[in-house]
């Protein structure tokens, strides 16, 4: 699996689609898209699955908007860009 790294700059972000974040990050790395959706995917199930049971890690993760159990690569950015923007 590939560990990615994102740092987008805050002044960027308000026009920099989901599309061309992956796209960006894809190749950076020299992989494709569905690679990165795949690896960050991954990333986010074991994260959700191992969470430490110290009552703070879990209390943080549901901060993250999410429809099913874990949240998506999509939806994790938005709070990450979301966050970025409010601080």
């Amino acid at each position: 699996m590939w560990l990615y790294s994102i740092t987008l700059k805050l002044e960027g972000v308000d026009y920099m689609s989901m599309r061309s974040i992956y796209r960006k990050i894809a190749k950076k790395h020299g992989v494709s898209v569905s690679e990165v959706k795949r690896d960050m995917q991954a990333a986010l199930d074991h994260a959700y699955t191992h969470t430490p049971d110290d009552g703070i890690t879990g209390a943080y993760q549901e901060q993250v908007p999410h429809k099913g159990e874990v949240p998506t690569p999509d939806e994790f950015i938005r709070y990450a860009v979301t966050k970025m923007k409010n601080k």
